[in-house]
């Protein structure tokens, strides 16, 4: 199917934005920045004291597994949720309300008595943080125009890799002797997320962030969201979110116990490397943003820019592939490390093509990006434990992993034409 709302006029429209100057719009997504940075301290906790968790309620690879899989699939019924309240209501409040939740939730774990009340804290933390990126996603559509995207997308994913990093520093700094020691992290790392609501509520304005029809740039009304679902870009956008999002979790979820269980790192060590492997991400996350933005500046046509960085993105992550044939040592690490910028590098791009989809429909386009994006990965999360525990080796799952954003650059060929750009909205 062709693109949802062809032949009808594109205009500019005027947005409080405009009037407000880049300053206020890069700090918004700085803001932004912040956000993920705390999604990811919330759900990273857990990953970087499976160890002891693992050891303290007697789980074995698939138990964990298990754990991860049901974050995800709460996390696909939220992206429904929220995608379509992202829409529906002024993500000026959706937004923190969905903060506070999770940070909630976040705190909750730090009290789980039983690997049942793990279970449950991390499906309530899934549900969620899944109303982050519909309402980041669309705050950025609104803010960016289509050639600025992929750098404000990619400030905005490389949040994650920010509290990634900061994580394991946190966890080594609080967790002390002893299995029960990991809690405190979850109860500080709760508390300290939910400050972020004051600085969002007096910046951004009831007016800046409207619902989806109200920000509609096609004159005339808004395009049916049965069209853009049934578009074949939709259906691309579904297969490389799956591919990209499944390395993303695979490696972010089971990294630490790689290291210590796997390659026989200490904990300290483990934990300090964790946190250079996040800054790698962050890095490639970041470099993939601004040289997409600086090609398409320069006049290459925007979807080739995006492609031309996924693919090297993509092929970064592949050399991951090497692992099973890699000790312990820096060579092991510094592959790790090329892996981590390169699956996190295809993310601003992906991002960018979420919103050349429709601007009304902005939420509920990544909402139900969402369910594909971890309905794959909770699956595979259990399989991995499976296939951890069958092989008593890592190498495999993650060889398997590194492979999957090079298969998305297959539909990505498929987009077709790039879009004109539209009235630009500031920046």
């Amino acid at each position: 199917m062709g693109i949802p709302g062809k032949g009808k006029r594109m205009v500019s429209t005027a947005t409080p934005q405009a009037s407000r100057g880049a300053v206020w719009t890069w700090t918004v997504c700085g803001l932004l920045l912040v956000a993920s940075a705390i999604n990811y301290m919330d759900r990273q906790t857990l990953a970087g004291a499976s160890v002891r968790i693992s050891r303290e309620f007697h789980l074995n690879q698939t138990q964990y597994g298990e754990i991860e899989s049901v974050f995800g699939y709460a996390f696909a019924a939220g992206s429904l949720v929220f995608g379509w309240m992202a829409d529906r209501f002024a993500v000026r409040w959706v937004y923190p309300g969905v903060l506070l939740a999770w940070s909630i939730a976040g705190f909750l774990t730090g009290w789980a008595s039983n690997a049942h009340e793990l279970w449950l804290a991390r499906g309530f933390l899934g549900f969620f943080e899944a109303g982050h990126w519909p309402c980041a996603i669309r705050t950025t559509r609104h803010l960016l125009d289509d050639r600025r995207r992929s750098l404000g997308n990619g400030l905005l994913q490389s949040g994650a890799t920010v509290g990634a990093i900061t994580t394991p520093l946190i966890l080594r700094a609080l967790m002390g002797e002893g299995d029960g020691a990991w809690r405190l992290p979850f109860l500080v790392v709760g508390i300290a997320g939910a400050l972020w609501i004051f600085p969002w509520l007096l910046l951004v304005r009831d007016g800046d962030l409207p619902p989806g029809n109200a920000g509609s740039s096609i004159a005339g009304g808004t395009t049916p969201f049965w069209n853009v679902l049934m578009s074949r870009r939709f259906g691309i956008v579904l297969c490389v979110l799956a591919c990209i999002n499944t390395t993303w979790q695979v490696y972010r979820a089971w990294l630490m116990k790689f290291l210590q269980e796997g390659r026989g790192y200490p904990e300290a060590e483990a934990l300090y490397f964790n946190s250079a492997w996040f800054a790698a991400a962050d890095v490639g996350c970041l470099l993939a943003g601004a040289v997409a933005t600086r090609l398409a500046l320069r006049g290459l046509p925007v979807h080739s820019s995006r492609l031309v960085v996924f693919g090297i993105s993509a092929v970064l992550c592949g050399i991951v592939a090497l692992v099973p044939w890699l000790g312990r040592g820096p060579l092991l690490l510094t592959v790790l490390g090329l892996g981590a910028a390169g699956a996190l590098g295809v993310f601003p791009i992906y991002h960018s093509l979420t919103q050349d989809l429709s601007a009304e429909h902005q939420g509920k386009v990544t909402g139900i990006a969402g369910v594909a994006g971890w309905l794959v990965p909770g699956y595979v999360q259990k399989g991995f434990g499976q296939i951890a525990d069958l092989t008593g080796s890592f190498n495999l799952g993650l060889a398997l992993a590194s492979l999957l954003p090079m298969l998305a650059l297959i539909p990505l060929c498929f987009w077709g034409s790039p879009r004109p750009t539209t009235g630009s909205k500031t920046a």
